[in-house]
């Protein structure tokens, strides 16, 4: 599953041109470095548009070459040669099929990450703007898929955000380290530029706009499948998010729910259903990250100074990982621009667990004063008649004390009001990331400030 827009960016007329992009920097550096006349240079680069070329027949042609490379060269070289016929003997000199293709996949991701993060830019923001919004909102947290402690709306969406803001962060960082020009020639040495192979890779970077590598990384996917992994990553943490919108959206639940619309999340037999949509296509689209990341993973053992079949296998992967985590952050902005919020569905879900969410603070305040074993029975027993229908937590301890089970000095009024006072509660949960909004919102104005890429 991917999202439109990077279909865009991955389609067989995009690979393409980002080759003929490739071809006529190669041209244009060559020419610059002196090693072919500067007419050359200007007939190959003005045919290097994919317009000009029957593009599924390219495509067609590849699994016979084995790449998509040899066909977009030899066609190159044949249109070249039908204008000037001198200029076609310059086409492609001097690097390897793997270069054009390694090349071309780093301009297709540098505009891949770049769709990513303006849209997992605002889907941070989103949840920001939620967390600012909503001030010491009790609700349930939840463990094991069970009701656990209190914790505020505030401290569960900035459990969300922070592993995406990091993934933001980190996919910035890991892309200036991975977009790298590709230019070794046949074997990573430029051997057949000679003394100008400096010269050149220095030409070709600027013209593309890509850093030159510390050396040639035909077999060394170190850092291209470091990408990869924090793409892998940010999968994870969209999944995780959209898995959890979906159980609070679940109709027993109902604490949070995707935009109101007609049609939106409609069921074909059922009317009164509203499905998750949203969260559906964030969590099909990075179902098989782990899968693709483990098939990069797999491509890491290129014999030699170029493998056999590595390189292949590991495209088929790329563009789906980056296509699916573009879909997830779409999908789930959808979910998060004007998401229906029940903070009294919240609370109610606290207040219908009669009070046993305070269980360990309560037992936490008797254990110094009553001994583990006493404190343990009475908690125990206690919860045993809430759960028999004889009151609420808070309303036991109350009779407890009054008919002498447990010891006026105890627990003090303050301790026991405290213990159920849910708004507190919240608002020290609130209190754990009030200082981590500041600075998440630091974090995000930066990277709004400095392009992607």
């Amino acid at each position: 599953m991917s999202s439109t827009a990077m279909e865009s960016v991955f389609s067989p007329t995009a690979v393409v041109q980002s080759m003929m992009d490739v071809e006529a920097a190669l041209a244009r550096a060559a020419a610059r470095a002196g090693m072919i006349p500067a007419s050359a240079a200007q007939a190959i680069a003005s045919l290097c548009r994919a317009e000009l070329y029957d593009v599924p027949a390219l495509v067609g042609a590849a699994p016979r070459c084995g790449n998509l490379a040899l066909p977009v060269v030899q066609r190159l070289r044949e249109t070249v040669a039908l204008f000037d016929p001198s200029a076609a003997a310059y086409v492609h000199r001097g690097v390897s099929a793997q270069d054009l293709i390694d090349t071309a996949m780093v301009l297709r991701t540098r505009e891949a990450l770049r769709l990513i993060d303006d849209d997992l830019q605002r889907l941070c923001g989103r949840l920001l703007d939620l967390a600012e919004h909503h001030v010491a909102v009790p609700m349930l947290g939840r463990t094991m898929m069970q009701p656990a402690q209190v914790i505020s709306l505030r401290f569960k969406l900035m459990n969300w955000l922070m592993p995406l803001l990091r993934s933001a962060e980190r996919l910035r960082e890991q892309g200036r380290e991975s977009l790298l020009l590709q230019l070794g020639g046949a074997v990573g040495t430029l051997d057949a530029m000679g003394d100008g192979a400096a010269a050149m890779l220095a030409a070709v970077g600027a013209e593309l706009e890509l850093p030159v590598p510390d050396m040639c990384w035909h077999t060394q996917r170190d850092r291209w499948l470091r990408l990869g992994l924090e793409v892998g990553l940010l999968c994870g943490n969209l999944g995780k998010l959209a898995q959890d919108f979906a159980l609070m959206a679940q109709a027993e639940v109902d604490e949070l729910n995707e935009p109101p619309g007609e049609g939106y999340g409609a069921c074909l037999s059922m009317p009164h259903k509203k499905n998750p949509v949203a969260a559906l296509q964030a969590m099909a689209a990075v179902q098989r990250a782990p899968q693709r990341v483990a098939g990069l993973m797999g491509c890491m053992t290129p014999e030699h100074e170029r493998g056999l079949g590595q390189h292949q296998a590991e495209l088929a992967e790329w563009s789906g990982l980056l296509g699916g985590a573009h879909a997830a952050v779409e999908a789930l902005n959808r979910a998060l621009a004007e998401p229906v919020i029940r903070v009294d569905r919240m609370r109610a879900h606290v207040l219908e667990r009669q009070g046993l969410v305070a269980s360990e603070r309560l037992e936490l305040l008797l254990m110094p004063r009553l001994g583990r074993q006493r404190t343990g029975a009475f908690v125990r027993d206690l919860i045993h008649r809430v759960r028999q229908g004889h009151g609420t937590l808070e309303q036991l301890l109350h009779a407890a004390i009054d008919v002498g089970d447990l010891p006026p000095t105890a627990l003090s009024s303050a301790e026991l009001a405290a213990m159920f006072d849910l708004d507190a509660i919240a608002a020290q949960a609130d209190g754990r990331v009030d200082a981590l909004m500041g600075e998440a919102r630091q974090r995000l104005d930066s990277l709004a400030a400095l392009p992607c890429g």
